[in-house]
């Protein structure tokens, strides 16, 4: 059971097919907006991380469909001795960090917003690895698209455990609503800002559920 003070979140006026023309406007104003600064980002990305910058992974969305999430890279490919990937701390350049606490390395999936695969607020979207270790309450986040930024990121993002970020999830759920939307918009610009709750304690990169979940 997770306790926590936070804000309270009123319904306000219920989520409509308004939501899903504003996420189709906003994305569209975005990448017209942020083509420059993006352009500049990417060549960034391929001489100091990766040759291709485009990581694309599969990750689990609105009634638990699978899709492609497209990202910038924040890791190299680096080998053991042995041929094996080495962990993601050891990856992590300076540059992907850069990235991620500005949430820069997320541009890209404006993509997947006007595709309709996500939308600009809503429950992050996770591995498909994750799906048998959710509790059947966790998994009432899939009832909504996943999204850029949401509840749980305006509430501590990484700096949360999972069972509070999944907590933040379906209070989202339960509460949606055009207006929590905006404020959740204006929240995370703020965060973005400040650089809060970039990681978790004592942690480089968040530790994977299904890792957590298994011991």
């Amino acid at each position: 059971m997770v306790t926590c003070q936070c804000r309270v979140w009123s319904n306000g006026f219920p989520q409509t097919k308004v939501n899903r023309t504003a996420d189709i406007i906003f994305s569209l104003f975005t990448l017209l907006f942020l083509f420059v600064p993006f352009t500049f980002i990417i060549l960034l990305v391929v001489f100091f991380i990766d040759p291709n910058p485009i990581f694309v992974q599969e990750r689990i969305g609105k009634s638990e469909k699978k899709f492609k999430l497209i990202k910038l890279k924040t890791m190299k490919e680096v080998y053991d001795s042995s041929g094996n990937l080495l962990p993601d701390e050891k990856r992590l350049t300076k540059l992907g960090q850069l990235l991620r606490s500005s949430s820069l390395d997320e541009l890209p999936s404006v993509l997947n917003i006007l595709k309709g695969d996500m939308s600009f607020i809503g429950p992050r979207p996770l591995l498909p690895e994750y799906l048998p270790f959710y509790s059947d309450e966790e998994k009432k986040r899939h009832q909504v698209r996943p999204g850029l930024t949401g509840l749980a990121q305006v509430e501590g993002r990484n700096a949360l455990t999972w069972e509070e970020k999944f907590y933040f999830d379906n209070l989202y759920v339960q509460n949606r609503s055009f207006f929590l939307n905006l404020k959740i918009l204006f929240l995370t610009i703020k965060i973005v800002i400040t650089r809060s709750g970039i990681s978790p304690h004592n942690e480089t990169i968040m530790p994977r559920l299904d890792v957590l979940r298994k011991k």
